[in-house]
């Protein structure tokens, strides 16, 4: 046995401490985000390549970006791309979804897909030393997958399920009808937002419909490889090379992202959900595309209206006045005219007067009270200090130089991103609001209790409250 001691027989002392806890510790010098140089190449077949090389771990990131996403439902029935994306990876003409799956597992890979609105594209990550087979596993999916007929019903399903489920919720209900609103039927964007259709167009989707998107879209010379970590240029171009030798090149269809004008008047659309506890109201309209000269101006000023805790709309509508959890504006990313778009969840006997306190802070930004010095250092902190917490996995990077490709942003973009926040001035970013911000031009969407809400809203008179289903149709 070993002896025991008790701890009043132990001494102890304080070590003397240094530090003037009397004043705050002042923050540190900015270090800088380093953004990873990028370097492209193409296949023989068109495949467009970019590597960023990052070597601190030994993992590979892929992602082939793919010109797709939901805007290509315009030529398909809505809800086409997200399940074909979602069937990419559920066998291929060798492996069964379960062999894909144990095989990766093994290799310590894993395999996923994406479909957002402007792209489609399939993910890999997998270690240096095991990359040469799962790079196999992956190029075969691309290229052959079997879309059986079993996992497509079971995945028809679910996103049947989950369009149930999103007509339900107040912001996936208020997601759903807005694109109609602002783009109309036949623009690409017309669809819903969350990509997922309607009932009405999954239900009559057949594997065919998922073999054809795939047939169509998925060409090399429409699509690019982005790579991030562990590996070079010399080292991976050779095995895809190999690998996507029979990807033959073809045409795509060209996707309707023409501009669309302003609605000519404030517009109002009330969604009724009986017993709603809460109101959403959803304001918005068209915005500038993502790729344009003044972006880093729109998104400053976007951070100082709505799109941090401490913005405008946020600091009036939750800490003020005390109606909300969290209200922020936002835009959604976009290659073509993207939506500017107003949040709120308020309590539903304040929906009026949120949405007169709404207008009033879209209506600010442009004349009554402008962005000041004090709110642009402070946005501009919020956007710079993040970066190089953000860009501290691989994945993130590819993320990013996903938007380069998805977009069609400059090469350098993020690389000089911190630098042109910092140069802003006062006058650039109220050039931006005025450039982006249209309150007499807003489209309302209101989702709540239509018996509690309605008579308030039409007390604003801001026009004709429309009444809509879950699907955007008119109702009475």
């Amino acid at each position: 046995s070993f002896p025991t001691r008790r701890s009043s027989d132990l001494a102890y002392e304080t070590t003397r401490s240094v530090v003037d806890r009397s004043q705050l510790p002042e923050p540190g010098t900015q270090g800088d985000a380093g953004f990873p140089s990028c370097q492209r190449t193409e296949l023989a077949n068109g495949l467009k390549i970019i590597l960023a090389e990052r070597h601190a771990t030994p993992i590979v990131l892929l992602s082939l970006v793919v010109d797709a996403g939901s805007a290509a439902d315009q030529f398909a029935s809505p809800g086409t791309a997200r399940l074909a994306m979602d069937m990419l990876d559920e066998g291929t003409a060798r492996r069964t979804a379960l062999q894909i799956s144990d095989e990766l597992a093994g290799l310590g890979a894993n395999l996923n897909t994406e479909s957002g609105l402007d792209s489609s594209s399939v993910n890999l990550s997998a270690l240096s030393a095991t990359l040469d087979r799962a790079l196999g596993i992956y190029a075969e999916v691309i290229l052959n997958p079997s879309f059986p007929e079993a996992d497509f019903k079971r995945l028809q399903k679910q996103l049947l399920a989950g369009i149930q489920r999103e007509r339900t919720e107040p912001m996936s209900m208020a997601l759903r009808v807005f694109p109609r609103i602002l783009y109309g039927s036949t623009h690409a964007y017309g669809n819903p937002l969350t990509g997922s259709g309607t009932e009405a167009s999954v239900e009559k989707l057949r594997p065919p419909d998922v073999k054809k998107f795939h047939a169509t879209w998925f060409r090399p010379n429409h699509a690019t490889l982005i790579i991030v970590g562990d590996i070079t240029l010399d080292g991976i171009k050779p095995k895809l090379e190999r690998l996507f030798a029979g990807w033959k090149p073809g045409e795509v269809p060209t996707k309707n992202i023409s501009p669309v004008e302003q609605q000519k008047k404030v517009a109002v659309y009330l969604i009724d959900r009986p017993d709603s506890l809460q109101s959403v109201i959803l304001a918005g309209h068209v915005a500038p595309p993502k790729s344009n000269p003044e972006e880093i101006a729109i998104e400053t000023m976007n951070t100082v209206v709505g799109g941090t805790f401490t913005s405008r709309v946020n600091m009036n509508l939750r800490e003020d006045k005390h109606w909300s959890y969290g209200a922020f504006t936002f835009l959604w990313s976009a290659r073509g005219q993207r939506p500017f778009i107003a949040y709120a969840p308020v309590q539903t006997d304040k929906t009026k007067e949120s949405m007169m306190e709404l207008d009033k802070e879209l209506r600010d930004i442009l004349d009554n009270q402008p962005v000041t010095e004090k709110e642009l250092s402070t946005a501009q902190k919020n956007q710079t200090l993040q970066l190089p917490g953000r860009w501290e996995t691989d994945d993130a990077v590819a993320n990013s130089i996903g938007d380069i490709v998805t977009f069609g942003l400059p090469d350098d973009y993020f690389a000089t991103y911190p630098a042109k926040v910092r140069s802003l001035s006062v006058d650039e970013v109220e050039k931006a609001a005025k450039q982006v911000v249209h309150p007499d031009q807003l489209v309302w969407v209101v989702v709540g209790d239509r018996s509690k809400i309605e008579s308030g809203i039409r007390e604003l008179g801001w026009g004709e409250v429309q009444l809509l289903d879950a699907d955007g149709n008119s109702a009475k």
